[in-house]
């Protein structure tokens, strides 16, 4: 019976079909077995030695998931050199909110100081 191993699991690995303990998370025993040239592991597997061209019609599913690896690993650094820049431009745009609202606030301290000095208007009733 094949028992599932999750990454944690590994260390509980039971022994191997060629005696020994497997270190690996995960269950290799039908994982590209054609290619191999032990005569051990092709007995096991009642296969005969494939040849190149026969190997190459199509990708194996573990190629498969190595490309989508690689694929997702270059997405993952291409994002984090995106994140890094966005993230620069937010602290460039803050450090200009922040000093645009600076000067904001000393022009209305200016112009609040000009309005008090400017001298009151005489209403029409002290004009008569």
């Amino acid at each position: 019976m094949i028992r599932p191993l999750t990454v944690a699991g590994a260390a509980q690995a039971g022994p191997t079909m060629f005696g020994g303990t497997s270190l690996l998370p995960v269950e290799l025993r039908y994982v590209n077995h054609t290619a191999s040239t032990n005569v051990a592991i092709l007995r096991a597997f009642q296969v005969h030695p494939s040849t190149i061209a026969g190997s190459m019609d199509a990708p194996s599913t573990t190629d498969q998931i190595a490309e989508r690896v690689e694929r997702l690993l270059l997405r993952h650094a291409e994002l984090q050199r995106t994140n890094a820049l966005l993230a620069s431009q937010v602290a460039s745009l803050t450090q200009e909110r922040d000093s645009l609202r600076s000067r904001l606030s000393a022009a209305r301290a200016r112009v609040d100081a000009l309005l008090e000095r400017l001298p009151t208007a005489p209403s029409p009733k002290d004009a008569e």
